[in-house]
């Protein structure tokens, strides 16, 4: 990300308009609806000609001075408008921008300012030009969360406001059209047409201040018809103000059960405290927390870790029994995984080293994001992780397509900078024998590129450059996993990476790309899981980099989660 992304990023959230971000945003918001109301008194008093005349010059300099600064803010704000929304990318989103509520009004009450100074103007133009400075006014609604809960309400009811005004506008067109020919005959020169009728039926909501449709009707029928339109006056108050009280509960109750969620996450955290690992003696957050233990320990009921969970983007509901072989008919079991963000799409760490450890899957695969990221992090290799972005429809970014998924475009960005040299080596991890797939003889499984089924290393498009390192590296784990830990390790045999849209093949540079698939039984089951991430990275630290696997004293520090793993 170049520094001027960087400061992008930073103005939007300084222009958040939320007033409970960081403290010195809080105090640009401030000074920005500070300068709303010194400019709004301003304008007040340069409507006393007294003021006017005796304080002219500084009512001038308060007006000069507010009108650059809200220029320069506004300017800033379409600048970082696409930080706030994707829809306001480029030139036509700059101008869908402007052409938004807030943008309109920012843009009426500063840019016209200039219009004097630039030509002369009419004098009814140029007082048009004052009036328009009032609009700031309007700008202190967005940090009024008044008018925020009053705008989420109409947003919420507007289909209904437009079925109901459709159908009183319906009823009253039909209704003066009956007016009209009840009463022709007594009043011909009164009703004289239909559009007669429809003003004085319509007038009659708007209490008719202008006087045009002083003309009662005095047929039996039309009066019948004068109160069945006096009624539907009322329905026209009264059902939008049922409407909108209803939505103001609705959307009060959203806040409130926000509010309590945000809380009710920061319990859900504690859920994840790090204890030990016997086998390798770190302190590692848990795997998973299934929704039984949460509501044991925390406390919380399962609609509210639920709420938790939607509310806070460390958390995701996993189902267990998706990592059972299909033939193992599980049963259901609902559980929460934690995991740590930084991107777009996920996590990226730069630890500077020749390896990057990448897992593309961990929004549709439990578990084995926690494995991928210890693994990374015992062994001091980079980390790329996939974990936001929606299961269904669902598009992994094993594979690399241009469809517009979100963070897509982020995430290859990232492994091509870390992966910048035909001499890197990339680790893809990946899940087998579990929901759809089989249970295979063996449980771990290597691929590099070739056809199913071909154990050599003859396939021209394989994705190696360095076969004899990986070879070695291969021989040395699979022959320790299986006279260690009783694990049977294969290559080549089950799986295939030979799709030209795997991301290893897309990259800028022909990394040495290596993808491991682990069986779920090992990943999820296995108390030895974390031991043999140890043991792995501590093979490719051998055969790769030449060196042990670093000490990493955060792997000794009880905490929650993933607190203090910043590197």
């Amino acid at each position: 990300m170049t520094k001027i992304q960087s400061f992008k990023q930073e103005l939007a959230r300084v222009f958040d308009d939320n007033l409970h971000t960081k403290q010195w945003h809080n105090y640009v918001d401030y000074a920005i609806m500070g300068l709303i109301l010194i400019s709004t008194v301003e304008v007040f008093l340069s409507t006393f000609s007294s003021i006017a005349e005796r304080y002219g010059k500084y009512l001038m300099f308060i007006d000069h001075f507010t009108t650059y600064f809200f220029t320069f803010e506004v300017t800033l704000r379409i600048w970082c408008a696409d930080e706030y929304a994707p829809k306001y990318k480029g030139l036509w989103g700059r101008v869908r921008y402007c052409c938004s509520f807030y943008g309109l009004i920012d843009l009426l009450s500063t840019y016209p300012f200039y219009l004097h100074l630039a030509m002369p103007v009419p004098v009814v133009a140029f007082k048009a030009l004052r009036v328009a400075r009032l609009l700031r006014m309007l700008r202190i609604f967005r940090y009024m969360k008044a008018f925020s809960v009053l705008h989420r309400a109409f947003e919420a009811k507007k289909e209904e406001f437009y079925v109901s005004l459709q159908f009183l506008f319906n009823i009253t067109l039909l209704l003066s059209f009956v007016l009209f020919f009840v009463e022709h005959e007594a009043q011909p020169e009164v009703y004289s047409n239909g559009w007669k009728s429809v003003l004085w039926a319509f007038a009659q909501y708007i209490g008719d201040p202008g006087g045009f449709a002083d003309t009662p009707p005095i047929t039996f029928v039309g009066r019948v018809i004068a109160c069945i339109i006096g009624v539907l006056g009322i329905a026209i108050f009264a059902v939008p103000a049922g409407l909108i009280g209803s939505a103001f509960s609705e959307v009060m109750e959203k806040d409130d059960r926000k509010s309590k969620s945000k809380g009710w996450a920061k319990r859900l955290r504690l859920a994840f405290e790090r204890k030990s690992d016997r086998p390798t003696g770190y302190q590692r957050a848990p795997r998973y927390v299934s929704i039984m233990e949460i509501m044991a320990r925390i406390g919380l009921k399962e609609d509210e870790i639920i709420d938790a969970v939607a509310s806070d983007p460390h958390f995701r509901i996993i189902n267990v029994a998706s990592t059972h072989p299909l033939e193992d008919n599980a049963e259901d079991q609902l559980a929460v995984e934690h995991f740590a963000i930084n991107t777009v799409y996920g996590q990226c760490i730069d630890r500077h080293s020749p390896v990057t450890i990448f897992s593309p899957s961990n929004i549709d695969d439990p578990v084995v994001g926690w494995w991928s990221y210890y693994l990374a992090k015992i062994g001091g290799f980079n980390y790329v992780s996939r974990e936001l972005g929606e299961t269904r429809p669902y598009r992994s970014f094993y594979l690399y397509k241009e469809d517009g998924t979100p963070g897509r475009k982020e995430c290859m960005a990232d492994l091509n900078r870390l992966a910048d040299s035909e001499n890197k080596w990339l680790f893809t991890i990946m899940a087998a024998s579990g929901r759809t797939e089989p249970a295979y003889p063996t449980q771990l499984h290597f691929t590099y590129g070739a056809k199913e089924g071909d154990e050599t290393y003859n396939d021209p498009n394989i994705t190696l450059n360095d076969v004899a390192t990986f070879d070695a590296l291969y021989k040395d784990f699979a022959a320790l996993m299986e006279s260690k830990y009783h694990l049977l390790v294969d290559h080549q045999r089950y799986h295939s990476d030979s799709n030209p849209a795997y991301t290893a093949r897309r990259l800028d540079h022909k990394v040495n790309a290596v993808c491991l698939r682990i069986a779920w039984s090992v990943l999820c089951r296995d108390s030895r899981a974390l031991l043999i991430a140890k043991e792995f990275a501590a093979a490719i630290n051998h055969h790769i980099n030449h060196t042990d696997n670093p000490d990493v004293p955060e792997l000794h520090v009880k905490d929650i989660g993933f607190d203090g793993y910043t590197n």
